[in-house]
């Protein structure tokens, strides 16, 4: 089976730049799970951007799908954002109502799913980093060097 890939756009010393299409074509990427296990229109970007300190992902759900299964992390915390549709999002039992621009971080215990709920396309960017690796001096503004 042919999977689509993600495009790479260019690379450099300090950067790497890959495309992953336009967001109503996210469901042509098969994201293999093990087991037989497939997870339609999900793409994963950290190996292909060389990302270091982070993983993403970015998934379509179609009007009435939800994850295929509740899961956890051993030690990622995630943050996901809903750039496109509404539907649900379930916290260890706890169930609130997403839309565009919402944001839910999930600490790595925490038992997640999500559903759309919506008569379209839910497209979802989720970034999965280390747990507590950010310090007090980690802001911004003490990390950032104006040049």
């Amino acid at each position: 089976m042919n999977m689509k890939e993600l495009k790479k756009l260019g690379e450099g010393s300090n950067y790497t730049a890959v495309s992953a299409g336009k967001f109503d074509n996210l469901n042509e990427f098969v994201l293999p799970m093990g087991n037989g296990v497939e997870i339609k229109g999900k793409v994963f970007t950290g190996a292909a951007l060389k990302a270091t300190g982070m993983e993403m992902s970015l998934q379509t759900m179609a009007p009435g799908e939800a994850s295929p299964f509740l899961h956890a992390h051993k030690k990622h915390e995630e943050l996901y954002m809903i750039v496109k549709g509404e539907g649900e999002f379930t916290v260890d039992g706890e169930t609130i109502q997403v839309s565009e621009g919402s944001l839910v971080r999930v600490a790595p215990a925490g038992k997640r799913a999500m559903r759309n709920t919506g008569k379209d396309n839910m497209v979802v960017m989720c970034i999965q980093y280390m747990a507590d690796s950010f310090g007090a001096n980690d802001t911004p503004a003490e990390d950032g060097i104006l040049m």
